[in-house]
């Protein structure tokens, strides 16, 4: 009982912590995850605090609901546009994060490449949950934050699969190419595989109730369950739970109640500052210092072949991608590069080395100080760096399209509820009256404000018709693939037809292009409406 007591006391003081955290940063130009690092560095220094961080304790409760909710929030049309590049990060960049990392680790410390690659691939996944957090400040595009944590969300499961297949390699001396090559396809696919039945099952039991209770009940035991189900049948728990997020996130919310979606994205953005808070904290707390200030040789190099492997990585691929028709905005790529934070991930892979492994204090060692270093140097300079690429903020003209379209929208989202509480009876003669000419008359007026801004603008009533032409012709597109797929078309006729469409987006592109000229690029990067294609 006293030991439960002391548990619960100590959850309670770390959350009080977390609260005057969050209250303080409001007043400071500092990301609030790294004011945690740094509260919990400074708590660990003054008065150690006795707690256990177990990777199980990291994995199997905290990751979760972080992947989940991150899952859950990405807009699939969005992620299905940066799916490219994002794969390309998520597979072939970290593999080459794993090897150039251990290749330089093993060649300047001395470390053996088995256990070196083993630290290549936990320090390959990235979490760019202090960087997005400074997006949504900013206003950074919506494309390049689902780029940047879409990245995340698929190599935390690529790194967990890899820096498996290392550490076996590290304790029994063998490596099999084709095997490896087996076991990643295995464990990576059988993990999304596990995550979009499971969600996919779930999204079908929402869409037949409408309890927010229930709702919210159902996600939460998605969440876990799509972990646990995965892990006990040894392929990844965290793929799983992305694919589950994913699913869920983009399909059981349809016929959801406004006040359900609501009560639901309110749970579970509360659940994930939580976990997140508590994350950052216990970083704080678990970094030995004296530990830090014995390595720090191996710690610098570790945070050079950081660096060196993420711009091969970044840079390489997006050159590549080019190559095979997928451009990335030079700008985004610094990003990309800078943005490479490092976490809870490459915590709880570090915390969870075996002791048998060669060097295992000092691989230790060196991810606190990449983590350390990845939070306190770039999660706190990387604001100054989207300053500087013209990445935040858009034009007096674009915010306040911005804003009266907002109005517009909500108010047209109330417009169709009232109808839909009327047609159900459950509205009044007068009451239906009085509140729909309110309604009308309020629509009225936003359309003739945004009228007046486009005449004030031209250039934005431009960019809103060829923006339009454009998502109308991708669902021509769309729609010749279902009738293809319904075999209402031959694929003759098929092939035909989509090639007139595909002439005729080449030609909206041409146009965009030749009116706006380079400032039509910077509102696109700024807007993050670049042609979907296979760009980012």
């Amino acid at each position: 009982m006293e030991e439960l007591l002391q548990t619960q006391t100590l959850v309670i003081i770390l959350l009080l912590v977390v609260s005057l955290v969050a209250i303080a940063v409001r007043r400071l130009r500092l990301p609030y995850t790294v004011a945690l690092v740094l509260v919990g560095l400074a708590i660990a220094f003054l008065q150690p605090v006795a707690v256990e961080v177990t990777p199980e304790l990291i994995l199997a409760l905290l990751i979760p609901p972080l992947v989940f909710e991150a899952a859950f929030q990405v807009d699939f049309a969005l992620l299905r546009a940066n799916l490219v590049p994002i794969l390309a990060m998520a597979v072939p960049g970290v593999l080459l994060t794993t090897f150039i990392v251990g290749g330089i680790v093993t060649a300047s410390v001395g470390v053996p490449f088995a256990a070196a690659a083993a630290f290549g691939a936990l320090i390959a996944a990235t979490d760019p949950v202090a960087v997005v957090a400074v997006f949504r400040t900013l206003g950074v595009p919506r494309r390049l934050a689902v780029a940047v944590e879409g990245e995340s969300l698929f190599n935390d499961g690529t790194a967990i699969v890899i820096y498996n297949i290392a550490v076996g390699a590290a304790l029994t001396g063998l490596f099999d190419p084709v095997a490896g090559v087996l076991d990643f396809l295995v464990v990576s696919l059988g993990g999304l595989a596990i995550g979009l039945i499971l969600g996919w099952m779930v999204a079908q039991v929402i869409a037949r109730i409408d309890d927010p209770l229930i709702e919210v009940t159902l996600t939460t035991v998605l969440a876990f369950g799509a972990y646990l189900a995965a892990e006990r049948i040894h392929v990844s728990g965290v793929l799983a739970v992305v694919a589950a997020g994913l699913v869920s996130g983009n399909v059981g919310l349809r016929g959801m109640s406004p006040s359900t979606k609501i009560m639901l994205e309110n749970f579970w953005e509360y659940v994930a500052f939580l976990a997140n808070s508590l994350v950052f904290l216990l970083i704080g707390l678990r970094v030995n210092v004296p530990l830090l200030l014995a390595d720090l040789w191996p710690i610098a190099v570790a945070v050079l072949a950081v660096l060196i492997a993420r711009a091969v990585a970044v840079y390489g691929l997006s050159w590549l991608a080019y190559r095979l028709g997928s451009r990335v905005p030079k700008n985004w790529r610094h990003v990309f590069f800078w943005g490479g934070l490092r976490g809870a991930i490459a915590l709880a892979l570090a915390l969870g080395l075996p002791g048998a492994l060669a060097d295992r204090e000092m691989l230790l060692a060196m991810t606190f100080g990449v983590v350390l270093f990845t939070l306190l140097a770039q999660g706190t300079t990387i604001q100054f760096l989207l300053r500087r690429l013209g990445l935040v903020g858009a034009s007096e003209g674009h915010l306040e399209r911005e804003i009266r379209w907002g109005r517009l929208y909500m108010t047209q989202a109330g417009q169709r509820r009232l109808l839909a509480l009327n047609t159900e009876g459950l509205l009044t003669g007068d009451i239906w009256a009085g509140i729909s000419e309110e309604y009308r008359l309020t629509n009225q007026q936003l359309t003739a404000d945004v009228d007046l801004l486009y005449a004030q603008y031209p250039e934005l009533e431009r960019e809103v018709v060829l923006q339009t032409r454009r998502e109308a012709l991708k669902a021509e597109r769309s729609a010749l693939r279902d009738a293809l797929v319904r075999g209402w078309l031959s694929g003759q006729v098929h092939h035909t037809l989509a090639q007139e469409v595909d002439r005729r987006l080449e030609a909206v592109r041409l146009i965009e292009e030749t009116a706006f000229g380079s400032q039509a690029s910077t509102a696109d990067a700024n807007s993050g409406e670049l042609n979907s294609g296979m760009r980012i």
